[in-house]
């Protein structure tokens, strides 16, 4: 059953469109990747899903309902952790994820404790005195503490330390064997690799891709690194090997998924001492598709 299903959604803010015809299916049970840089529209689909904004064009269900219609119903089945926390200054810490939770139905006090003690936060300190990861903490915790259906995730690790990252997996990956839906939207490509079965790449308001990762591996190159007995020659007039970097009996280079077979078999004339593929990350996925762009958007970070 989907969880989510969205089809040809569009959205405009006055004469600029920041959506166009954008599908989208999270299946029950799954983790699903939401990626693409800053300003793509990751946000405001997830504002439609939410029922915080009106669409303009396309269908829009979130667990069976309208988010529009029937938003106050479905947030009592969802948590959700926004891009862009703020919270209430002189409200404490603990104080915030009893409101949240309360909100939501209510939750287990050792549930609340075990999160707690596991993002090491300080519950008594105000929100005003917290840092900007601390301040992420009491919004993931007071997603996490509730038993709910669905759970989206906005930027979840902004400002997290890679410990904190880790706990922050930790947790996708048991909501995921306790069978609930995961929604992840972010920039940071390793942790969508790390924790999703499906993904859609959404640049300027349109998905250009979806699938698994192995569906969408074969758009990108895989990189060699190989040792041979006799220097490599003849490499470059190769069909589909780019990037070539030979020193001796060194070489490094790239190639086609679909040329890995006959590149292979060339290979082996020149002696075959050691050989390392590596599979191509999302974060070459990016950059075939948005390329410097995605580079300068990357430095900013």
């Amino acid at each position: 059953m989907a969880v989510i299903e969205i089809k040809g959604l569009t959205k405009y803010y006055g004469k600029h469109r920041a959506l166009n015809k954008v599908d989208l299916k999270v299946e029950e049970g799954e983790v699903y990747g939401f990626i693409g840089p800053n300003g793509a529209g990751k946000s405001t689909t997830l504002r439609i899903i939410l029922g915080m904004l009106r669409k303009n064009v396309g269908e829009v269900q979130l667990m069976g309902q309208d988010p529009w219609k029937d938003a106050v119903q479905l947030h009592r089945r969802l948590a959700y952790v926004p891009g862009e926390v703020n919270l209430w200054p002189n409200l404490t810490g603990g104080e915030v994820i009893d409101l949240i939770g309360g909100l939501r139905g209510g939750f287990k006090e050792e549930r609340r404790e075990e999160l707690i003690k596991i993002f090491k936060l300080d519950p008594a300190k105000k929100c005003s005195a917290y840092s900007t990861g601390n301040k992420q903490k009491v919004s993931l915790i007071a997603a996490l503490v509730c038993d709910v259906e669905l759970y989206i995730f906005d930027e979840p690790t902004l400002g997290l330390d890679p410990l904190m990252e880790g706990v922050f997996r930790k947790q996708v990956r048991e909501l995921k064997k306790a069978g609930k839906t995961v929604l992840l939207s972010s920039h940071i490509l390793s942790e969508v690799e790390a924790l999703c079965d499906r993904v859609s790449i959404i640049r300027e308001g349109e998905i250009i891709e979806s699938g698994t990762f192995a569906n969408l591996r074969h758009l990108t190159r895989t990189s060699i690194t190989v040792d041979t007995l006799k220097p490599l020659k003849g490499l470059e007039e190769l069909p589909g090997v780019h990037n070539i970097t030979i020193e001796g009996t060194h070489a490094y280079f790239s190639v086609d998924a679909e040329k890995i077979d006959p590149l292979l078999k060339y290979l082996t004339k020149f002696g075959i001492q050691s050989l390392l593929s590596a599979p191509p990350t999302l974060e070459e996925l990016f950059l075939r598709y948005y390329g410097e762009e995605y580079v300068s958007m990357a430095e900013e970070d």
